[in-house]
């Protein structure tokens, strides 16, 4: 009987993780879909147009604070609990990694448009 209840227990404790996992999941899908549609909105305008490459970068780089930290943070504490072995700077890393890469898509894609117009 106390083998039962140490069974469903464990199972009801795995089970709580999964979830508790999986929110974390949606939290940062989340966050990253909402950095994103904050960078999006920053494209189009008109004023950017006159900007260098580099000056679009910069500008990058400082807008959407909210959503880039929320970003940061949902994802650091999916990664904590997806690798909860691995360091936290690692976790740090990996967020920053993909903040870096998403304003890198964003100003790519702005160098493209502007190549393609002239």
């Amino acid at each position: 009987m106390r083998t039962m209840i140490a069974a469903i227990l464990l199972m009801t404790t795995s089970a709580a993780i999964a979830d508790e996992v999986d929110d974390a999941h949606k939290l940062a899908v989340t966050g990253r879909d909402a950095y994103w549609n904050c960078l999006a909105r920053e494209y189009p305008r008109d004023i950017n147009k006159a900007m260098s490459d580099q000056d679009f970068a910069s500008m990058i780089a400082r807008v959407c604070a909210s959503e880039r930290q929320n970003f940061r943070v949902s994802l650091i504490d999916f990664l904590s609990q997806q690798f909860p072995n691995e360091d936290e700077g690692t976790h740090l890393a990996t967020a920053n990694r993909a903040i870096d890469l998403a304003q890198k898509d964003i100003v790519t894609a702005f160098a493209r448009r502007k190549a393609a117009a002239k």
